[in-house]
């Protein structure tokens, strides 16, 4: 009997590359766009293979699925799966996490030297000036990344490819993970601190850590007193690293220099959200992951596990092990 592989959510302009790798095997592929647990319910009862984008898959969800069933997020972090639960009903779920690894990296260092060097500041002045100029002076002090300290919250894939880009500007690259070998990172040139002597240390920060109860809020109130003034902090990981609300309150009392986000503690943004109207900040709406290449390697990468899924083969990135 052929193997059911559903889709229940996804943002591709198409589907190509999956369709065309499922259709090297015998399985039957079925297309969705649905997030709401009841709808998810429905359209993955009795599948063998899952593949979700922001879908929630929980217990409830588990259940109803084929014995031996297989759930992929299309995407790095899997934090809308209950991994616990899957593994406890024999259910496996794995991720992509280095489809475009590249791409994230590079967004994060643009938003980090774009909030940094003032940018969104110095073309309001322009456009919103009478005579259309202003003067470098009025947005110092900048410093150079010959003399910056980076910070990395983690030290995974994307955070040591942020290292690499910066550390070709010439900045010094700190870094905090208590997973981490220090002399992996010593050979990468990267010094690793503890957390609270990344943020007191460091001109520049970014968020590269999973998203767990441990790592929720990892940056806070607290997190965000103990930094320099003008220090730029950017997220590009999960939106609930960071308190957001800390963090517009750190703009607004000139205590945090900048800060570049691309991912939310909720998505899409909420209208009352302070960060909207926050200082120094620059938004952008989850697209660090976004090129030509990341989205035809993460159908690809995607299909090729469902394909291994439906073989009973081993998975390329099972989670939960």
């Amino acid at each position: 009997m052929s193997k059911r592989i559903v889709i229940t959510d996804h943002e591709f302009k198409s589907l190509e590359e999956i369709e065309q790798i499922i259709s090297e095997t015998d399985a039957v592929l079925e297309v969705n766009n649905v997030t709401d647990k009841l709808s998810v319910l429905e359209v993955t009862r009795g599948a063998d293979v899952v593949l979700i984008d922001y879908a929630p898959v929980d217990r409830d969800v588990a259940e109803g699925l084929a014995p031996g069933a297989v759930v992929i997020r299309a995407g790095i972090g899997y934090d809308n799966i209950d991994v616990s639960a899957l593994r406890e009903l024999g259910v496996r779920a794995c991720n992509v996490p280095d489809y475009g690894a590249s791409t994230v990296a590079d967004h994060t260092v643009m938003l980090a030297l774009a909030v940094h060097r003032k940018v969104r500041e110095q073309h309001q002045a322009i456009t919103k000036s009478e005579d259309g100029w202003a003067q470098a002076i009025d947005f110092g002090p900048l410093l150079d990344m010959a003399d910056a300290t980076y910070g990395l919250v983690g030290s995974g894939q994307i955070a040591r490819l942020v290292a690499k880009r910066v550390q070709a500007f010439g900045a010094t690259v700190i870094a905090a993970d208590p997973y981490v070998d220090p002399a992996a990172m010593d050979e990468l040139g990267i010094e690793l601190v503890s957390r609270d002597e990344l943020v007191q240390r460091a001109d520049m920060i970014s968020l590269h850590a999973p998203l767990t109860p441990e790592t929720r809020h990892i940056i806070g109130y607290a997190q965000l007193a103990s930094m320099k003034p003008g220090v730029t902090l950017v997220n590009t990981s999960r939106g609930p690293l960071l308190d957001t609300v800390a963090a517009a309150e750190a703009l607004h009392a000139g205590k945090l220099g900048g800060l570049g986000l691309d991912v939310f503690e909720t998505e899409p943004l909420e209208p009352s959200h302070p960060i909207r109207n926050a200082p120094r900040t620059l938004l952008t709406p989850h697209s660090a992951f976004y090129s030509e290449r990341s989205q035809r390697n993460m159908q690809r990468y995607a299909a090729e596990e469902a394909v291994r899924a439906c073989r009973g083969e081993a998975l390329r990135c099972e989670v939960g092990l």
